[in-house]
């Protein structure tokens, strides 16, 4: 574990106001793990394109400094460029290029020696190669999202950068795309993803930040966030309706619902699940028959609409 706590990109004191006096960033701190996928939330507007745009050179911040791989993106911007990739939202290729040419090419612009072998094996990996030779203003919007990803893999980056890589992709070819990322993960290549997908960052990510307003408002090992912040429920089905919650089962804060139908007891920690034996013998000695009863999990996207709420 000692190796991926070790960081491969450090902000600090980010901040960025544009010349209409928005402030897109305020003060961001935050420590990327070197070969950990990393996945930043926010909604629309929220500050994710901002930073992203900062790490890779492409916006100028208003104060504060970004250390990518050991190098300053101002000081060493060249060097600092070189181990940094891009996937940016908009499909900006070059249409009337093959997808062979334009990976060439993209590796050419960022100083790399031509190596046919690696631009085979990106393309192999993003199943390309069968396309290599299509011009790409015939391919399908996923391919030219992969073809974007081959871009920005052409000059053998250690950090990739994917800002909504999903937006717009069907549900199977999101998968593959999952799929692609873990490879590159597993290969050693550090990923900075931003999403609108929940369930994204939840299959994907090993640590989570959400960003609100400008504000980094959490980063948390998304397990840990998970646990945390995750609400487990038993929801009992009476067969008979109840008027009120039992006040002699007031420690166990039920909430009735409005038909007096449904028990709903809420849990937060592995501990109290032992507390679920003692109400259903509770409920028992006072007479109270259920008809059926499960248990569900807050998911990560009740998470963040939660945190984001509280940051109103």
């Amino acid at each position: 574990m000692g190796a991926l706590l070790q960081s491969i990109i450090s902000i600090t004191g980010l901040s960025k106001t544009y010349a209409t006096g928005v402030q897109a960033l305020k003060s961001v701190d935050l420590d990327i793990r070197k070969g950990e996928i990393f996945a930043l939330l926010g909604p629309n507007g929220a500050g994710k394109t901002t930073l992203i745009g900062i790490v890779c050179g492409l916006v100028k911040s208003s104060t504060g400094t970004v250390i990518a791989d050991g190098h300053d993106i101002h000081k060493d911007w060249r060097e600092a460029r070189t181990k940094i990739g891009l996937v940016p939202q908009e499909l900006a290729t070059e249409a009337f290029e093959t997808v062979l040419a334009t990976v060439s090419f993209s590796r050419g612009l960022f100083g790399r020696p031509p190596n046919p072998a690696y631009v085979e094996k990106v393309l192999r990996s993003l199943s390309l190669w069968d396309k290599k030779d299509a011009k790409i203003q015939t391919l399908s919007g996923g391919m030219k999202r992969r073809v974007m990803i081959a871009k920005a893999l052409s000059h053998e980056p250690q950090i990739l950068f994917l800002d909504e890589p999903t937006a717009g992709v069907d549900v199977e070819l999101r998968r593959d795309m999952w799929e692609v990322v873990r490879q590159l993960r597993d290969s050693g290549v550090t990923i900075i993803l931003t999403t609108h997908y929940i369930e994204e960052a939840e299959e994907m990510a090993d640590r989570i930040g959400v960003i609100n307003k400008g504000e980094l408002i959490l980063v948390e090992e998304k397990d840990a966030l998970m646990q945390k912040l995750g609400r487990k429920q038993l929801t009992l089905q009476l067969s008979e309706p109840l008027a009120e919650a039992p006040p002699l089962l007031a420690d166990y804060n039920l909430e009735l619902s409005e038909d007096g139908q449904t028990l709903t007891y809420t849990f937060e920690t592995e501990r109290e699940r032992t507390k679920i034996t003692s109400l259903l013998r509770a409920l028992d000695a006072q007479g109270i028959v259920f008809s059926d009863l499960h248990t569900s999990q807050s998911s990560l996207e009740d998470i963040f609409v939660s945190l984001v709420r509280a940051d109103r």
